[in-house]
């Protein structure tokens, strides 16, 4: 990298009032306001496909296949049609989990069926059960390099309200974490966690559940990564 910003969160020598350690986190807090950001799992997936497609594991309310939304082509609903134009996302090798709610148009849901995507419902979710769910995503990302993308609205708002577009009638946190620890074994070649929105949950569970789910894959991840 050329240019590393770090925080020291450091009250050692303060003289009178401490919390200068609090100084990087609200900073870092502050500097969403900077600029407009677009969807953050698109650039990842430029970064590591360089020299081949991956497949995806997603797991969601939403698609996420729009062509535009709010009349632009890069916003959150959007990525994994890019990905897939863009010849970095094998649609093939994709399994969406969770996915329900309404859309405006059906092009959302009319992407990923005619290039191959495996979509598993909610309704579908529900009927098979975790064990059988994760068999099948390892059927459909077998082997080669998988990326895993967890959006928080796949949990249901009654225990994750703290998102921009909540949707009745989601999986439990017991389930999101038994369909992550499903996912051992894989070739996980990187993940994420997004959506977290804390304004709109003041309690915040929103962010316990992001962190202890973003917890979980880094333990797969590990796990992968010493093998």
């Amino acid at each position: 990298m050329d240019i590393a910003l770090v925080g020291v969160p450091y009250d050692g020598a303060i003289e009178a009032k401490s919390g200068a350690r609090q100084g990087p986190r609200q900073i870092r807090d502050m500097s969403s306001m900077m600029r407009a950001n677009h969807s953050i799992t698109l650039p990842i997936l430029r970064a590591i496909a360089v020299d081949h497609s991956v497949g995806l594991v997603h797991i969601d309310a939403h698609t996420d296949c729009c062509d535009e939304e709010m009349n632009s082509k890069y916003s959150h609903g959007t990525p994994f049609r890019r990905a897939v134009e863009e010849g970095i996302l094998d649609p093939k090798r994709t399994i969406q989990i969770g996915i329900r709610g309404a859309a405006n148009s059906d092009e959302c849901w009319e992407f990923g069926p005619k290039h191959g995507i495996r979509i598993v419902y909610i309704e579908e979710f529900t009927k098979l059960g975790i064990e059988k769910v994760i068999a099948e995503v390892k059927r459909v990302v077998g082997e080669d390099p998988t990326y895993v993308s967890f959006d928080i609205d796949s949990i249901d708002p009654s225990f994750a309200p703290g998102t921009g577009t909540p949707e009745i009638g989601g999986i439990t946190t017991i389930e999101a974490q038994g369909l992550i620890r499903g996912l051992r074994g894989l070739n996980l070649a990187g993940a994420d966690v997004v959506e977290v929105s804390p304004p709109f949950d003041s309690s915040g569970n929103t962010a316990l559940i992001g962190a202890t789910i973003m917890y979980e894959i880094l333990c797969i991840l590990a796990e992968r990564i010493s093998a």
